[in-house]
């Protein structure tokens, strides 16, 4: 059949399932087939020879695995699912809108195994169609060259038949092919049988463009802190003190001209200070410089620290009834050059703090008074300090609340002070309106609670009253335990006036066992037995030295024995039952203190005006000191008090220059007693009463009742002396 252009069309096979068997291509048939025989301009589909089956089967290689018909007939299942296996699954992106680190939710399961971009268009499609509309619906044949330069060309001819190709002879082919030429250059183009269209396009860049914009910059800063538990809590503390602080404020309405014009002062201080100077002058701050402090003290003390704990003077061991005093730290203080140190104690649960005293003894000379209270852990500075009007001659602190601190003055009052406060005032105190005293108080000593649970301590002075005061919710309440009078001399005038004559007291002390049982000490050498039940008289009256009394103390452990010294330049042990003391020692200068030792019943120890402590054991020597040291670092200083501490074997002692010297017994001045081999020891307060027991029965006299008696003055001018050195 004719084609368009003249021209038979030969039909050909498409290789289309169901029409034409397919056959096998030369590529697919083995090598060493019958096919490689076949050039490859001769293997057409049309012309393909036909083949046996035993020469299209395929060689099986020698390796390869043979398998059984069932085997090869059995169905292998395979899933196959659009989740990829390779793809990650834990890929993780920063959210700058939460400011974290956000897993991905979804994951590119695609892979691309070919990918290949073309530039052929469909003749069929919408573009096709338009670009062919465009050209005008004309095709153009030109020569190879011409296709090359245009790039637009479309050859369009069809297959003629060979067989008649061949009859018609070479002048059937020149005619056929002008023919064509002819006619397809006046006629449209042909379409392509196979629906192809190849063209080429080159398509217009837009131009790039660059926009800028300036904006104001957003403000940075950089800042950095560490936060740790102490931090917090330091802040929590520093605001509970500022509300502290305000409710103070709310609360004290009248204040002196001082105290507001320091109060100014600091808050105008504060107002101007930075951040820095509002933190040094913190609480925290200040227990943090405190501990700074001590520190810097440990290390610069490093060798007195290790004294304290460590050091035992070896010497002991070759000599038997001697013992020496090491000298540790010197607390000193730069107001307190001038004064003198009036009272020394311990702090009653801090092993390591105590408070001492400072005022005048001379009375021509008083001024201002101060007490300092010191820890061993800081030798360089006290740990409070606090300023008074009048000198402070005596002070205690409570056996249980140990931050209650009570004081005696030169002016005759007494006061309270609060150590755990921050405010440097008693918290109470008297005045001439609520029984102040009209002398000096020598001694002041807290008591057990009475019977509604409240404070109360009691106070010596030089007006011949002792007195109790109580403290009663803010107030501080007193009431006269016992008044001090002189005996009457034994011839009066029939018509002077009878005038009582006060005492003067100058030392008192509670029994440990006993607490209503206590002996006070008088100016004129006497020691009074009292009680507080008796107002109006005393129990007893030992005629005890002939100057004043400057100091009295019960035993520890003996509920009968009891010490005292004097300016007489002697120490007495007395019997609360006998008249005459036990024991009498002469120390060749007034005697300023005297103290028993706390963890023996038969130590004491005494400070005297010329410089000297002296340590007695009566356990081992009963006429002599087991040490007499000097321990002052100038001449003609005076020691006045001393204080043993509870814990520790360090004795303290003070004098009239306003120092303190820290001392370390000797194992010789504190060692127990021997005990036999198979002999149980004994320990606690019961033993040492025993202890003692047995040293006294060698110095008391058995028959001699009448020593139980009050003898007459002549007689105890007569009477010799157990023991004297």
């Amino acid at each position: 059949m004719p084609t368009r252009g003249g021209l038979e069309k030969k039909p050909t096979q498409a290789v289309v399932n169901g029409s034409v068997p397919a056959q096998r291509r030369t590529s697919q048939l083995p090598r060493n087939s019958i096919m490689g025989n076949f050039r490859d301009d001769e293997q057409d589909f049309g012309n393909m020879p036909e083949l046996s089956d035993e020469a299209l089967r395929p060689i099986r290689p020698d390796d390869q695995l043979k398998l059984t018909e069932a085997e090869l007939n059995e169905e292998h299942t395979r899933i196959l699912t659009t989740r990829n296996p390779q793809a990650a699954e834990n890929i993780v992106r920063y959210s700058y809108k939460d400011r974290m680190y956000k897993p991905i939710p979804h994951i590119d399961q695609l892979a691309i195994h070919f990918q290949l971009d073309g530039n052929l268009i469909l003749r069929d499609s919408d573009e096709g169609r338009r670009q062919i509309a465009r050209d005008g619906g004309e095709y153009s044949i030109d020569d190879d060259e011409e296709e090359e330069e245009d790039i637009q060309t479309t050859v369009t001819a069809t297959e003629i038949d060979e067989d008649a190709a061949a009859k018609e002879g070479d002048e059937d082919e020149e005619e056929k092919s002008q023919k064509p030429s002819a006619t397809v250059s006046r006629t449209k183009k042909l379409t392509n049988q196979f629906n192809f269209s190849e063209r080429a396009s080159q398509t217009y860049n837009n131009p790039c463009r660059d926009r800028e914009t300036f904006v104001e910059q957003t403000p940075r800063a950089t800042f950095s802190d560490n936060v740790s538990q102490w931090a917090i809590f330091d802040a929590y503390n520093e605001d509970y003190d500022l509300q502290q602080k305000a409710k103070e404020k709310e609360q004290k309405k009248t204040l002196t001209k001082k105290d507001e014009e320091k109060k100014k002062k600091f808050v105008a201080v504060d107002l101007s200070g930075d951040d820095m100077a509002k933190y040094a002058r913190s609480k925290a701050a200040s227990v943090s410089l405190k501990i700074i402090e001590r520190m810097i003290n440990q290390n610069t003390f490093d060798e007195i620290a290790q004294d304290f704990k460590y050091w035992e003077d070896a010497a002991d061991e070759y000599r038997e009834q001697e013992g020496s005093l090491l000298p540790l730290w010197n607390f000193q203080y730069d107001l307190t050059k001038k004064l003198s140190c009036t009272h020394l104690t311990w702090n009653s649960q801090y092993s390591d703090m105590f408070a001492v005293a400072f005022g005048s003894y001379d009375f021509l000379k008083q001024a201002h008074g101060i007490i300092l209270i010191f820890s061993l852990k800081n030798p360089s500075f006290p740990e409070y300090i606090y300023q008074t009007e009048s000198g402070v001659m005596c002070l205690d602190f409570h056996h249980t609340h140990s931050n209650l601190l009570c004081c005696g003055f030169y002016d005759g009052s007494v006061a309270v002070y609060n150590v755990a406060d921050d405010t440097k005032r008693p918290k109470y105190q008297s005045s001439a309106r609520n029984g102040k005293h009209t002398d000096p108080v020598w001694q002041v000593r807290w008591q057990k609670d009475d019977l509604d649970a409240n404070f109360n301590f009691y106070s010596v002075s030089s007006d011949g009253r002792v007195v109790c005061w109580t403290i009663v919710k803010s107030d501080l309440m007193y009431h006269d335990i016992v008044q001090l009078k002189l005996e009457q001399p034994v011839e009066e005038p029939e018509e002077a006036v009878p005038l009582t004559t006060l005492g003067c007291g100058t030392c008192f002390d509670f029994n440990k066992q006993q607490d209503y049982l206590f002996i006070v000490g008088t100016e004129e050498g006497k020691i009074h037995k009292c009680s507080k039940s008796y107002n109006n008289q005393f129990l007893d009256t030992f005629d005890a030295h002939h100057m004043a009394v400057y100091a009295v103390r019960w035993n520890c452990f003996h509920p009968k024995i009891f010490i005292s010294c004097s300016a007489d330049w002697t120490v007495k042990i007395w019997d609360i039952n006998y008249k005459i003391p036990l024991f009498v020692y002469d120390l060749g200068s007034a005697v300023g203190d005297v103290a028993w030792a706390p963890y023996s019943s038969t130590v004491f120890a005494a400070c005297t005006a010329d410089g000297k402590i002296f340590v007695f054991d009566l356990n081992v020597n009963k006429y002599e000191a087991l040490t007499e040291q000097i321990v002052v670092q100038k001449k003609r200083t005076k020691l006045t008090h001393i204080a043993f501490n509870q814990k520790h074997p360090v004795l303290l002692a003070g004098d009239d220059r306003g120092n303190v010297t820290s001392l370390k017994l000797s194992p010789n001045l504190r060692k127990k007693p021997k005990v036999k081999k198979g002999q149980d020891i004994n320990e606690g307060p019961e033993a040492e009463s025993v202890k003692l027991d047995k040293i006294l029965a060698l110095i008391r006299d058995p028959d001699d009742a009448k020593s139980k008696a009050v003898p007459s003055q002549q007689q105890i001018g007569t009477t010799p002396l157990s023991a004297t050195s």
